[in-house]
């Protein structure tokens, strides 16, 4: 979300769509773009949930696109719903290092739906309470046995690169109105990507070349 707020200050809020897209990708050794199912949506809207021209227009010409498209009255909502899932799945497999299928074998689950307990509580706090059925979603995908599910903020701490940890735990954390209950395992969860990027940093800095 912090996106919108830099792009309203800029713009202004009238100018600005709010917008997700539903896709699982990852690179591969040669740094090519895999895509890992068959999902490929975009949904987008005023964020107001007018429909106005513009929006429109943009609907129409999105509709000829090789991926699903959509016009929502309600986009705001779609992306705390999305929020919510994606810092719960990056949360709980990166701070366990694993797959789903592997917490659950863990018997870890209760963490998993904390973690996504605490996200909604936040979304909540700002007027964006997750419906019902996004929620059950969320921890259904969250506590599958077998699941090979894992963020993709994970598979960049794998592969040694940088994370989104700020834009998207930081960024949750910032916006909590009312305290968590202690322990906050969102904020364990940053915490550690964040003792990822220092390690990270550190490293990269000790082994630059000289110039």
């Amino acid at each position: 979300m912090r996106h919108l707020d830099l792009l309203d200050e800029r713009f202004g809020s009238a100018a600005v769509l709010g917008g997700q897209c539903l896709i699982s990708t990852t690179l591969d050794p040669d740094g090519r773009v895999v895509h890992l199912n068959d999902t490929h949506s975009l949904s987008f809207g005023v964020r107001d949930g007018s429909q106005s021209e513009a929006a429109q227009a943009i609907e129409a010409v999105l509709a000829g696109a090789k991926f699903e498209a959509r016009l929502s009255p309600n986009i705001l909502q779609e992306m705390w719903d999305k929020w919510v899932f994606i810092a719960a799945s990056a949360g709980i497999t990166c701070l366990m290092r694993s797959t789903i299928g592997d917490v659950v074998a863990a018997g870890a689950t209760d963490l998993a739906r904390s973690l996504v307990d605490e996200c909604a509580d936040i979304a909540e706090q700002q007027g964006f309470a997750p419906s019902p059925a996004s929620l059950e979603r969320s921890r259904a995908m969250l506590t599958a046995a077998g699941s090979g599910l894992t963020a993709s903020m994970l598979r960049d701490v794998e592969r040694g690169e940088q994370t989104e940890a700020d834009h998207i735990l930081g960024d949750l954390l910032r916006r909590r109105r009312e305290p968590a209950a202690s322990p906050s395992l969102l904020a364990i969860a940053h915490a550690h990507l964040r003792a990822y990027e220092a390690r990270r940093t550190r490293e990269r800095t000790v082994n630059a070349p000289d110039r």
